[in-house]
């Protein structure tokens, strides 16, 4: 029977260099105090074995495990889905591990998610924070450990921050191009009216309108999906088109771009269409979407950072990541070209 492989050690490592422990310690801790060949001969035996630090050990030496704590809500959708990637991503290339943990808002205790990250020896836990629904769950792990929170305006949480990306803001560049283009109505299919994304988008809409002197106003709630946009937009064909509409994100302007094509509407010439989040694919669409792009790599580096300076207790937030990041308006040609006069 083949004999299961062992892990290799440190003591594997200084034995194929031809050095101490202590001096493979030193490479790993201190490495500007070793001499060079002697660094570069145990760089290449920990390379040849696959050696890798034993993150528990370094725990009880530390008092800290390099650990991070993510919460979700398991969604599939865009934004939460690639703000999760974006911080697995982001931690890794800062040298932490993330342990991920999906809870499904009132089903279990929150108290026993927080008490489990805390028990596995996360140093701070990030929670993806899209809708209402998951600030008990914020709240809840924020008594014992640091916690950040990843979202877009959410109510004030004693002792949490926040970092997001600004939905206002995309919200009233897509209603100034729009203007640009020489659109006069502009109607925005909401989404959710529990998720902080769609409560955003809608008052960077609204406050756009108002600044900017056009018609508009909103319909909805949907529900994030192509169906919801799609009925939204057949209730708009019955009772009045405007000149352009604006879908709360990517997967709900398919839906209305839908909508307009089986009623032989040609997307820019009668209806401008513009989405939110520019999904993979947004460009392959007919008409490419004009769209919002937000920063999720950004994102991910900016709340990670943030919350290892909470850990370390090394909060200076003026020296620190910014809390809130600007998404970018993408013009295709889903929408007009703007007017040069």
């Amino acid at each position: 029977m083949d004999r299961i492989p062992r892990r290799p050690s440190m003591a594997d490592v200084a034995a194929r260099a031809g050095v101490s422990y202590q001096t493979v310690s030193r490479v790993l801790n201190e490495p500007q105090i070793v001499r060079p060949d002697t660094r570069a001969r145990v760089e290449e035996s920990i390379a040849a074995l696959g050696y890798t630090r034993n993150r528990a050990a370094r725990t009880l030496k530390t008092t800290r495990s390099s650990l991070i704590g993510v919460l979700t809500d398991g969604s599939s959708l865009f934004g939460p889905a690639e703000t999760t990637t974006a911080i697995e991503t982001a931690a890794r290339e800062a040298g932490y591990a993330v342990l991920l943990t999906t809870v499904a808002p009132g089903s279990v205790r929150e108290e026993e998610i927080g008490g489990q990250l805390l028990g596995s020896g996360a140093d701070g836990i990030l929670v993806i924070a899209a809708h209402e629904a998951m600030i008990p769950v914020v709240e809840a792990v924020s008594r014992s450990t640091p916690v950040l929170a990843v979202a877009a305006e959410p109510p004030p949480m004693a002792g949490v921050q926040v970092v997001g990306v600004d939905q206002r803001l995309g919200a009233h560049q897509v209603v100034e191009h729009l203007a640009r283009t020489g659109c006069r109505s502009v109607v925005h299919t909401a989404g959710p009216s529990d998720w902080f994304d769609a409560v955003a988008r809608r008052r960077g809409f609204e406050a756009a309108l108002e600044e900017l002197g056009l018609d508009g106003t909103v319909v909805g709630p949907g529900d994030w999906t192509p169906r919801a946009g799609y009925e939204l937009c057949q209730r708009l064909i019955r009772e009045g088109l405007p000149e352009a509409i604006f879908a709360a994100n990517d997967m709900m302007a398919i839906g209305v771009i839908h909508a307009l094509h089986e009623h032989d509407l040609r997307v820019p010439e009668d209806v401008a269409v513009v989405g939110f989040d520019n999904f993979l694919g947004s460009e392959f669409l007919i008409p490419p979407l004009t769209t919002v792009s937000q920063p999720f790599a950004e994102l991910g580096r900016a709340a990670l950072q943030r919350l290892v300076r909470g850990v370390e207790q090394q909060d200076e937030p003026e020296q620190g990541a910014p809390s809130t990041l600007a998404p970018r308006l993408v013009v295709r040609r889903s929408t007009r070209p703007e007017r040069t006069h």
